[in-house]
This record gives C-alpha cells, structure tokens and sequence, in this order.
C-alpha cells in the first residue's frame, strides 16, 4: 500500500503558508496549494485533504509530494507543458501574412477569410486567428487627408495655444455649421426592443426638410451656444455672431475657430468684424476640420440624438436639437485637448514621408 509523504513544518514555515492560503495578492493556485499543505503537517492523509478541499486524493498527493522534495519553489511554479504543435507552419503563417498585406484578390478590393483560405489551402478559421493574433483587418479601411495649407504649422500652433492656454479675460469658442440636418420621418412605426429581440425601424423614410445647426462650443467650460435656421448664408452667421456678442460678456475678448467656408470670409462678415474688435478670429487649415473642437460636439448630437431620431417636421427636428444643447449645458463636461502642437507636426510630417516615398514609387 502506498503511504503519502510525510510533512513537517517548522514555525516559520507555517507562518508563511498560513499567510499565503489567505492572501488575495498571490493566485488561487498558490493559495489552495498552501492549504493543502498546512492540512498534511496536521497529520491528514491525501484523501482526507481532498475531503476537507474539494478536490481529488491524486492532487493533493501531487502537491504534498512536490513540497517535500523542493520546498516552497514546488508549489510556486507550474510545470512546463509544451502543449499540441502547431499544425500550421511559420512559412504558411507569413505567407498569409504576406499575401494580406501586399496584395489582392483577383475578383474583390480586399482579401475575405474564404478568399484567403482557398489561396493559402488553410482553413477559415486559421486564417482568422492568424489576423487576429497580427493585428490584421482587411475588411476595415480608415479615412485620412494631409492638409496642403502653406500656413499648416502657423494656424496650427494657434489653435492648439488656445486649447491648452487660452488667453487671459478672453473667451474661446470653437464655431460651425452643421449643415443639411435631415428631418426623417419613417414609413412605418418600428417596433420596440424587447427580450430577445432588437429595436426594428424601416428601411425607408420620408424626408421633411432640413436645417441649419450653428454652434459655439466654449472650449473651457464645454456649454454650447446654438440656433437653427433654415440656410447657413453669410446673413445667418452674421445673426449668429450677433448672438454671440449678445449672449456673452462685453468686457471680455472673443476668440473664434472656424473652418474656411466662403460665408465665413464674406466682406459684410468682415466689415462687422471690423467694428467690434473683441472678436478674433482663427481659421482652422484647410481639410484639416479635426481640429475644430466642436466637431466633436456634433458626432455626439448625431450619435445620441440624431441617428435614430423620428421627426414629423423641420420643428420637429429643430425643437429636439435646441432641448439635447439645454440638457447637455446642465452638466457640461469640457474635451480636453492633450496632444501638442509639436506632437501633431511631427505626426505630419511621417505622413508626407510615407506619402512622397509611395508617389515616387
């Protein structure tokens, strides 16, 4: 008959064991091992330790037998376990890889896992989990455009010396339109989410007309100023703009980011500028409307407001965006602009490297 090994602990060691069954820094592994030794010293035998633990004599054996021939190190590391081999090769893997990245398929834009399977000969499943483990997403493409305005860097560090310190008695506010906001109204109700089952909206809708958002984002408080209309002609800016100077302290300087948009630079705008001259205004880069803080404000209404939105009307639609800026400046939360205008230079200019090097290929 088999007899367990048998255990002796000193104080020491028994202090520490007992430390370490209760602790919750160290991993239940090493836990539960300790405990099966602590049960050992006081005399139990493997089954009656798989008892008192919920585990199986043969584990608590294990343990018991690895303690005493290495000590705490026995219990602490597991043992190596190589596990199954690879049945695909690393020469198949970066072929996958390769043909992913610098080619396409003969009858698509981009590879699919079915394409990519009968052409390396491996199955579906391997060719996901070799993307997945390289961080590879064929199906997926992301937008970009460098802006070629000759005064990038200047409008740039401008606009960011605003975000991250803005002037002293001065208030910044970044300015646009939200243009062409459509008033869609659906051909059918939908039907409620429920257990089991997801919102349903019709495909089609019927169109009631649009409006114009302007909004005045205060980069330092995050409180927004907007109104709708029905065009965004340079008479609206200019009723908007009114509406700002109208609407804001007169003792304090006006700092305004906009976009290049013709009614912006109109000469009526210019002339109204001319004649307060608390207003100054900053115009973001040309393609580069990243940069104008508000937009953010805007992907926002879209996302909560907007997208799923159901409007009979154009007051319809327009009463539902004045109520989403009143609930937002309730408890306004400002964007907090982190990168520096040198960070986002340099980030340039490695595109226009990448760029020059792919157009003199």
């Amino acid at each position: 008959m088999r007899v367990a090994v048998e255990i002796a602990l000193s104080d020491e060691e028994v202090t520490h064991l007992s430390k370490l069954s209760k602790s919750r820094s160290v991993s239940v592994r090493l836990a539960e091992r300790s405990r099966i030794i602590l049960l050992a010293d006081a005399g139990m035998t493997n089954e009656e330790i798989g008892y008192e633990l919920d585990i199986t004599r043969q584990k608590a054996g294990r343990w018991r037998e690895r303690y005493a021939n290495s000590g705490l190190e026995g219990i602490s590391q597991d043992a190596y376990r190589p596990g199954r081999k690879p049945k695909i090769s690393s020469r198949k893997v970066n072929k996958v890889i390769n043909l992913t990245t610098q080619t396409t398929p003969e009858n698509a834009t981009h590879w699919s896992q079915r394409l990519m399977s009968e052409k390396a000969g491996i199955s579906m499943s391997s060719v996901g989990r070799i993307w997945k483990s390289h961080g590879l997403k064929p199906h997926r493409v992301t937008t970009f455009k460098l802006s070629n305005d000759k005064a990038f860097a200047e409008k740039l560090e401008a606009i960011v010396g605003l975000y991250m310190s803005p002037p002293e008695n001065a208030i910044v506010l970044s300015c646009d339109e939200k243009s062409q906001i459509q008033a869609l109204d659906r051909t059918q109700p939908g039907l409620p989410m429920k257990k089991g089952r997801v919102a349903t909206m019709t495909h089609d809708y019927k169109r009631n007309g649009t409006t114009t958002l302007f909004a005045a984002l205060n980069t330092l408080t995050g409180e927004v100023l907007g109104t709708c209309a029905q065009r965004h002609r340079h008479q609206e800016w200019l009723a908007f703009l009114r509406k700002i100077n109208q609407s804001t302290p007169k003792d304090k300087d006006i700092h305004i980011i906009c976009d290049n948009y013709a009614t912006h630079k109109h000469p009526k705008v210019k002339s109204w500028l001319r004649y307060h001259k608390r207003f100054h205004v900053h115009f973001t880069p040309t393609s580069a409307s990243w940069l104008n803080m508000v937009e953010r404000f805007f992907r926002e209404l879209t996302d909560k407001q907007l997208r799923r939105g159901v409007f009979s009307s154009v007051n319809d639609l327009q009463t539902s965006v004045m109520t989403f800026i009143e609930k937002h400046n309730k408890d306004p939360a400002p964007y907090i602009w982190t990168k520096s205008a040198t960070d986002i230079l340099e980030k340039v200019k490695r595109g226009r490297e990448k760029l020059n090097k792919l157009q003199t290929v």
